[in-house]
């Protein structure tokens, strides 16, 4: 397992951060997109077991480090033994709150030697993105405006990219959804946790109603209109796991 050095470690507030984005963006795949994977990797047959992001957006499930103390804090132990003994969701969501945990603490044992306005300024960006248990839970409420020109459930709209060329997405409508007067709210993406940005192509799933980045879920504008129903990976694999 490759684990960040002491001579390679992040040091300012854009380097942690950026760290800390990408372990999150690995496990928020590893929970989300690649559930199934994540699932059976997570054998409670196994020894000790735990969820580790990595600085380049990938996950892993290994044991822990041998090292005493280890070279960075170490995930919650064991995650593999609770699988089988309880509901997949509430699995989910409690590995989740723990490795909110050990982001937070990867993230502030790289930024010990920053001053206060700099732990300050590094716990703002990280509070700017959802939690992974927000993610994992759907607890973050989708707060684009949507077009109430219709009763239909799901609709298209058309979103301008850079180049001026329309991109088409799926625009949830949920009386659920909270509102924001004149402006748009965040989107968030339930694969990465990446804010909405309108030079991106997106698509909503019709179950669930979370939205993807296209390229997070492998799925193309052409592709898209293809399409009549989409379910995302999540709602996907929920009609095939017991």
């Amino acid at each position: 397992m490759e684990m960040a050095t002491t001579s390679s470690s992040p040091r300012t507030v854009e380097e942690i951060f950026k760290d800390y984005s990408a372990r999150r963006a690995g496990i928020v795949r590893a929970l989300t997109y690649d559930v199934d994977e994540f699932y059976s990797t997570c054998d409670p047959e196994k020894e000790n077991l735990c969820l580790y992001g990595h600085p380049n957006e990938t996950w892993e499930v290994t044991l822990p480090a041998e090292e005493v103390p280890p070279e960075l804090p170490e995930p919650a132990l064991g995650i593999n033994f609770a699988r089988d003994g309880m509901h997949i969701r509430d699995w989910l969501s409690l590995i989740a709150v723990h490795t909110d945990s050990w982001l937070l603490a990867v993230a502030f044992y790289f930024g010990a030697r920053l001053n206060r306005n700099e732990r300050k300024r590094l716990f703002s960006l990280i509070n700017d993105l959802p939690t992974v248990f927000e993610v994992v839970t759907e607890r973050k409420p989708i707060k684009d405006k949507p077009n109430m020109d219709s009763g239909n459930k799901s609709r298209s709209s058309i979103k301008r990219s850079d180049d001026g060329q329309p991109k088409t997405t799926q625009m949830p409508y949920d009386d659920n959804y909270v509102e924001d007067e004149g402006e748009h709210g965040e989107t968030f993406c339930g694969s990465c946790g990446g804010n909405y940005s309108g030079d991106e192509f997106w698509i909503g799933c019709d179950i669930c109603e979370r939205w993807y980045h296209g390229k997070c879920v492998k799925i193309t504008p052409a592709k898209a209109e293809s399409i009549k129903q989409y379910r995302c990976p999540s709602c996907a694999t929920k009609k095939v796991r017991p």
